[in-house]
């Protein structure tokens, strides 16, 4: 290497840690947001319950309807972002969710509430995939479990600072007003992060070289790895859903008032945020099936021991599972770009969100069903059954997946 060409070199090194703090940030930010406009609605049910005279099904439509739409769009999103690109996708839809929340904060009657609803899904439908590629290409090879762990462990602050800040302002002015200007955000971050996002080339198919030739050797070993990452995925995230559910039932058991259990669900969802991030370095550190085998072993036992236990000893055990219970999710997101191609990355992160939210959706009315037949103690047991069904599909994608990351 000759000395003329090192001071190249820098310059490209430098340029590419900033790209990779940019994306990031874009990344991180938009999750931040995304995640926290999802879980405003909470916060709004019961104002617009009593502004609007809704019922209890009609509000769950409403949280259905920003759901379901953010769930529906995700494929399409990937899809249009392989014309416009990322940059572009990802701060319209950013954009379009602030939109959303303006029309929200104009709605004079449910028809545009309903409206203002779908928007902000379908802006939110851009984030998950997108973002989550964005991270997979700055952050390639063996940092990539670690920076998709820090990116879900931004929408974790997302969904908790945004409420907050919101519940704040509604103390101080009308919910109408708040929720423009909690919008306004989505619009000013929209046009930041078109300007901030980084350009990167896109990427080819691989051509036929001596380094790719055996990868296309396990080429059919890795057509059926992404369907099974999926299905354990959709039995992790329907676990998480389904226990949630009968969580509070068995605090009420035990004898937890409701400020006892309110301070239950807190300790699991704490938990669960630095399960995201700390389960991601483990991840990367020990591989994906043996965190695999940790994290979902270790949630099948708690749910089981937490049925005997009194109060307690049930509380201190909380955030110990949370950790598990959401820890292993950035573990799995973290391994979707180890099994698809680089072209088709943004595809595959949007079936498999779309996937998993979607199970998360559905599991709470099937393990309902098994809770009426069977009472709560035996549908808990039967979650943390199904959640073992992880473990051998686990052992399937050995073949594809290092022990640790490489």
């Amino acid at each position: 290497m000759s000395v003329a060409s090192q001071p190249a070199l820098e310059v490209q090194a430098l340029a590419a840690k900033r790209d990779e703090r940019r994306a990031a940030g874009v990344a991180c930010g938009t999750h931040a947001l995304h995640d926290g406009y999802t879980d405003l609605i909470l916060v709004m049910l019961p104002i617009w319950q009593r502004e609007f005279g809704l019922g209890y099904a009609e509000l769950g439509l409403l949280r259905g309807l920003f759901a379901g739409t953010m769930a529906t769009f995700q494929i399409p999103s990937a899809l249009l972002a392989e014309r416009l690109g990322t940059a572009a996708m990802l701060a319209l839809g950013t954009a379009l969710a602030g939109a959303g929340y303006c029309l929200a904060g104009a709605s004079a009657g449910l028809p545009l509430l309903v409206v203002a609803l779908f928007v902000g899904g379908l802006g939110a439908s851009t984030q998950h995939p997108l973002a989550s590629t964005l991270m997979a290409r700055a952050f390639a090879g063996e940092r990539s479990m670690k920076a998709i762990g820090t990116y879900n462990f931004a929408g974790d602050i997302g969904k908790m600072t945004v409420p907050a800040a919101v519940s704040l302002l509604l103390v101080v002015m009308s919910w109408r007003p708040a929720l423009a200007l909690v919008g306004a955000v989505g619009l000013l971050a929209g046009a930041a992060i078109f300007v901030l996002t980084p350009r990167y080339a896109r990427e080819v198919a691989v051509q036929e070289t001596e380094a790719s030739a055996a990868q296309s050797a396990r080429g059919a070993r890795h057509r059926f790895a992404f369907p099974v990452l999926l299905a354990i995925g959709v039995l992790d995230s329907a676990t998480r859903m389904g226990f949630l559910l009968f969580l509070p039932f068995v605090l009420t058991a035990k004898g937890a008032s409701l400020p006892t259990i309110g301070l239950a669900l807190t300790l699991v969802f704490a938990g669960g945020a630095a399960g995201k991030l700390v389960c991601a370095f483990i991840g990367a550190r020990i591989g994906t099936i043996a965190t695999v085998w940790l994290t979902e072993g270790f949630t099948a036992a708690a749910m089981v021991a937490l049925l005997p236990l009194p109060l307690e000893a049930a509380l201190p055990l909380l955030p110990i599972l949370g950790v598990a219970l959401n820890g292993t999710s950035s573990v799995l997101y973290g391994s979707v770009p180890t099994l698809v191609a680089p072209e088709r990355r943004a595809h595959a992160f949007s079936v498999f969100y779309t996937g998993t939210i979607g199970a998360g959706a559905i599991a709470p009315a099937i393990y309902g069903v098994v809770g009426d037949a069977l009472g709560v103690p035996t549908a808990v047991m039967v979650v943390a059954a199904v959640v073992l069904l992880t473990l051998p599909l686990a052992l399937v994608l050995k073949p594809v997946l290092p022990a640790r990351p490489v």
